[in-house]
């Protein structure tokens, strides 16, 4: 289950739209995430009453197309599956959304399964 934030700066909502269905689609490909588990908030930032900052770190040259991208999710993928969704959400948002893999910076954050209510105040995963 997890739950993605996609920020992007000067996005239409045709770009959100295809970040949000390149970050999808990865999940899916490498870390087991079912088709109908998709839950996402998709932000555009206009520069001056919002913006995104960066700096160029780690040798990566970022620029104004960067994109934000943060997931939650349940705790249990491997390095190697990690690594294989960092790669494919790049290789996606270049293909759909034109950005630039240097610009693709993604964070994962793991939890456990009472962390998640899907609705109805109920703790679904929890046992």
């Amino acid at each position: 289950m997890p739950l993605v934030r996609i920020d992007a700066l000067n996005a239409s909502p045709q770009k959100l739209d295809a970040l949000g269905r390149a970050v999808h689609e990865a999940l899916g490909e490498t870390a087991d995430v079912p088709p109908d588990d998709r839950f996402q908030i998709l932000t555009s930032h206009d520069g001056t009453r919002s913006d995104l900052r960066y700096d160029d770190y780690l040798g990566v040259p970022h620029d104004e197309g960067i994109v934000y991208v943060a997931i939650t999710l349940r705790a249990g993928r491997t390095p190697e599956q990690k690594k294989a969704l960092y790669r494919r959400i790049a290789e996606l948002a270049q293909e759909y959304a034109g950005t630039e893999p240097r610009n693709v910076f993604v964070a994962l954050t793991e939890n456990a399964p009472i962390d998640w209510s899907v609705g109805n105040g109920v703790a679904q995963y929890a046992t």
